[in-house]
Order: structure tokens, then C-alpha cells, then sequence
């Protein structure tokens, strides 16, 4: 659950499967002239909209904290065994309906552990976590098979598609964690399968709806966009039963913001 605490004391909460569904179309529209289209496309699309796909037990019984009175964002959401099972279902679902999406969703999950391993160096990943041992066993068990399933595909490939999706992942979290959108990096963003390392993409608001992207990734100009998010008031927060009702019963309502090419 991404949860922001707004300047008129509001609480806008977008859960990570909505996020999620907003890098899915990022996936899928990605490619012009200049990138390169995603392969094997379906099972990157299906990656990057599934790739929160463990944070759905959580989103059913969203958590409020009675000494704050606030419901903790993703980053404060503890990985309890409850939470790493719930990772591990997803991971399973995704490989058993599509072996490459879930090594894909596998490897976001281990990676988020560990500085996205090095393929994201904007925004800079902050300093290395000390990992409990059940995320070092959890950890692995996915990287092992993640090498297994590997082994049959091009390892330049998987790498380019590593990165890419954490490039949609970081798209999408810059649209839904910031009320006030501003100038922002995300690097590096792979252009081809021909090569290694990518461009820095620099995004610059032109509006409180519109962002300019340089260069532009898009196989549309403008990239229209859209992520469906629940706004509550602080008085909804008092206590658990209280904030339960709130969220279920909020209206979800839908930001829509438009990507331009910067030139």
C-alpha cells in the first residue's frame, strides 16, 4: 500500500496492485524509434502489471498503528512470515501460468532486498538493509531457481529486462508517491538488446497533470495514463474499525496524467 499523508491533512492510499497495473501499461507502450520493444512482450507486460502481486493479502486487511494513528506505507509494512508467504504465493502463481514472468517477479522481489542489484543508479539506492535470516532464506530459495530458469534463456536478455522493469516500477511509484510531482531521474533506462548500460530519463512536470519525458519511451505521444487511488480524511484514522469502514467504503477515484515528449 503506497499511503500519502496530503498538505490538507487527507490521506490518499493506492494500493500496489494499482500501482502495479500503472507499470503494466508503461510495458506495454514502451518502444519507438529509439527503444527497443520489450521480448518476449506478453511476459513482460504480464510481469510488470503482476509484479506487486504478493501485496494482495495485506490490501485485504490494510493495517492502522493505534500509538500513531497512521496505516504504514509499503516501505514500513513489516516482512513478517504472513507477508514473505504472500510474496512466495505470488512469485509461484506467476511462474506456474508463465515460467519467464515469474522469474521476473522472483527477481524484483530479491532484488528490492539488495539495492535492485546494482541496475538502477537514479534515484541513488540507499544504503545496504541488514536482512533477517528469513529474508536470507527466502532470498535463497528464489535466486537458486531463479538461476535454473536462467540457464534456458539469453542472461543479456534477462539482465535488459531486469532493469527495464524496475525502470516502470520507479516510473510508477514517482507518479503515485508525490502529491507535488518535480524534476526527477530515473537511470539507467535500456534503449536495445544489442547493448549494455542505457539513458538517464529526465522527467520535468509541465503541469500538475503532465510530465515531460527526455527522451521519450513511449509508442504514443502523448502517453495518456491513469492510476485509481482512495482519499480519506484524518478523522478517519481514529481507530482500526473506524479506518477499516473508511477505506472500503471510500469511493475510488481515478488521477489521470499525460506523458509528452519534452521536444
Amino acid at each position: 500500500m503506497i499511503v500519502r499523508n496530503q498538505s490538507d491533512s487527507s490521506v490518499v492510499m493506492i494500493t500496489q496492485n494499482d500501482h502495479a497495473k500503472l507499470a503494466g501499461l508503461f510495458a506495454a507502450h514502451w518502444g519507438n524509434q529509439a527503444f527497443a520493444r520489450p521480448r518476449p512482450y506478453t511476459s513482460m507486460m504480464r510481469a510488470a502489471q503482476y509484479h506487486d502481486g504478493g501485496w494482495l493479502r495485506y490490501e485485504t486487511n490494510p493495517y492502522l498503528d493505534p500509538a500513531t494513528g497512521k496505516s504504514p506505507s509499503y516501505q514500513q509494512v513489516p516482512n513478517d512470515a504472513s507477508q514473505l508467504a504472500a510474496y512466495q504465493w505470488a512469485i509461484d502463481m506467476l511462474t506456474d501460468v508463465d515460467g519467464y514472468t515469474g522469474l521476473m517477479v522472483s527477481k524484483h522481489r530479491t532484488g528490492l532486498w539488495q539495492q535492485r542489484y546494482g541496475a538502477i543508479t537514479q534515484p541513488p539506492p540507499g544504503p545496504p538493509r541488514k536482512l533477517s535470516e528469513d529474508i536470507q532464506d527466502f532470498i535463497a530459495r528464489n535466486e537458486a531457481r531463479q538461476h535454473v530458469i536462467t540457464a534456458g534463456h539469453d542472461r543479456h536478455e534477462v539482465a535488459t529486462n531486469y532493469n527495464l522493469l524496475q525502470v516502470w516500477d520507479l516510473l510508477s511509484l514517482y507518479i503515485c508517491s508525490n502529491e507535488h510531482h518535480k524534476e526527477h531521474v530515473i537511470e539507467p533506462a535500456p534503449i536495445a538488446y544489442s547493448s549494455t548500460g542505457g539513458v538517464a530519463l529526465k522527467l520535468t512536470p509541465t503541469s500538475a497533470t503532465t510530465i515531460a519525458i527526455d527522451p521519450f519511451p513511449f509508442d504514443q505521444a502523448p502517453l495518456e495514463a491513469a492510476v485509481v487511488y482512495r482519499q480519506l480524511p484524518q478523522s478517519a484514522l481514529r481507530d482500526a474499525d473506524t479506518f477499516k469502514a473508511a477505506y472500503f467504503g471510500a469511493r475510488p477515484q481515478v488521477a489521470v496524467f499525460t506523458f509528452v515528449a519534452a521536444h
